[in-house]
């Protein structure tokens, strides 16, 4: 069964001639009447009643309201891919790693709302594994992930590296360990950690890390967002290894100390990842564009390693701050 048969029967059905449908469907007589012999050779059964006016068999009056839905639902198939094609799509779905929602989206997403007011984003903060899952599963249309190639590498898959920046030890101004000025990995793994829970790119990153260097990290807490690990690095026993723009406003809070590691530093890629098909769709392409516009490397810097983040100079630096 072909769609141009049911469209043959419905013409036929509706103007009650062969001539007619022919001429509302834009072919001639003899192909309406090889599609409707076809139909009825398929299903076994007449169709039309052939007489002055052609009217509807039984098998014909049990095809009608079936073949019309059949036709509705082509036809509104047809026109969503065309609004679709023109960027005319109701919601934009986002993936990202929580720091890139806090500290790098907003200007996007403030452009892209401008240039497509009638799209609705939908923006949701996931780990990097379980983003890219999302991705894969076409539950979002982009992903703002720590690269994974091991999830990024099949068929289809577009992905954009982003930046790459430095990952840092938070701790409470007070821990012993905010005497160095970089701290050496096998003095970090004497301490309890709070790590971001499985899923997230950071876990997996700092495991592989620690096992490279034949050190062991103790995992006391997983936690998921960045003011958990900060109320609980405050209280003064445990550390936490996070990405720099993680870490952006530290300089505020003269309870916390944030040093680099020593001698290997480590740093995570962030990356924009797709797929080929949906950078068709015009509102998707101008997201993606857009994040790789301004999503450029971290803008904070922080003070070098010989001049550590003490309250003492925290406070200093206050100070100066409301002098100018």
């Amino acid at each position: 069964m072909r769609l141009e048969q049911l469209q043959a029967f419905l013409a036929v059905a509706e103007t009650g001639s062969f001539q007619k449908a022919a001429k509302q469907c834009g072919v001639t007589q003899s192909t309406i009447s090889r599609q409707i012999q076809a139909l009825e050779t398929e299903l076994a059964l007449p169709l039309f009643h052939r007489a002055a006016q052609a009217t509807l068999t039984v098998g014909g009056d049990c095809l009608i309201d079936r073949a019309r839905r059949i036709c509705r639902e082509w036809n509104a198939a047809i026109s969503d891919i065309a609004d679709l094609r023109e960027g005319k799509q109701s919601e934009l779905c986002v993936a990202a790693i929580h720091s890139v929602c806090a500290y790098y989206l907003p200007p996007v997403l403030q452009t892209f709302c401008n240039d497509y007011p009638a799209v609705q984003l939908r923006v949701t903060s996931l780990g990097s594994d379980r983003a890219l899952k999302v991705l894969r599963d076409g539950l979002v249309d982009a992903a703002i992930v720590m690269d994974n190639k091991l999830l990024t590498c099949g068929t289809g898959m577009v992905v954009h590296p982003l930046y790459s920046e430095q990952i840092h030890l938070l701790m409470a101004a007070t821990h012993p360990l905010h005497q160095h000025d970089a701290v050496p990995w096998e003095a970090i793994a004497q301490y309890p950690h709070v790590i971001f829970k499985d899923g997230y790119g950071m876990s997996r990153l700092l495991q592989e890390q620690f096992a490279s260097q034949g050190l062991e990290l103790k995992v006391s807490m997983e936690l998921n967002t960045l003011d958990a690990f900060r109320g609980i690095v405050r209280q003064g026993e445990f550390l936490a290894l996070l990405p720099q723009s993680a870490l952006s406003d530290i300089g505020n809070d003269p309870t916390l100390a944030v040093r680099p590691t020593s001698p290997l530093q480590l740093n995570r890629d962030v990356v924009l990842v797709t797929t080929q098909d949906r950078l068709d769709i015009p509102p998707i392409r101008r997201f993606c564009t857009l994040v790789q516009d301004m999503l450029t490397q971290p803008m904070t810097t922080f003070p070098p390693a010989t001049n550590p983040l003490t309250p003492e100079r925290l406070a200093s630096e206050s100070v100066m701050m409301s002098q100018i």
